[in-house]
């Protein structure tokens, strides 16, 4: 009998640790300037690809409380939508240990960059990427 408690155990340890370094679940966006909290987004997966949606928003302007994506590109189909609720990530596909071939729109200044994310401890590695150059966020699970 302690055999079979020692194997459940060991099952349901392994378990969590694998769902620990899921990409998917509610993250904590951070703002790079600022330090203070953003955004959640609930990083869900659809037909084998992975998306990444606005659940909550931490406004910084009392006037902007329920913001639209008025910089989006007007070709998006996210331009002048609300970004709560708005999916803000797209299209990515496993690759390895990461997540590449989508894209990720930061609506604040309506950019849409080619994307990878990865786990790294409690943070989900963020990055952005513009031609050559790219930029790395750091993500806290909630």
């Amino acid at each position: 009998m302690k055999s079979f408690v020692l194997i459940l155990t060991t099952m349901l340890w392994s378990a969590s640790g694998i769902a620990q370094n899921s990409v998917l679940g509610k993250w904590k966006s951070i703002d790079d300037k600022t330090g203070q909290a953003k955004s959640i987004i609930e990083i869900t997966e659809r037909d084998g690809k992975v998306y990444g949606k606005i659940i909550k928003i931490f406004p910084t302007d009392p006037k902007r409380t329920d913001p639209v994506c008025d910089k989006c590109p007007t070709n998006d189909s996210r331009y002048n939508k609300k970004i709560f609720g708005m999916e803000i990530m797209l299209d990515m596909k496993k690759d390895g240990d990461e997540y590449s071939g989508g894209n990720i729109l930061d609506p604040e200044v309506g950019k849409i960059y080619r994307c990878k994310i990865w786990v790294e401890g409690n943070e989900l590695k963020v990055r952005g990427y513009l031609g050559p150059f790219y930029r790395t966020q750091s993500w806290l699970r909630v």
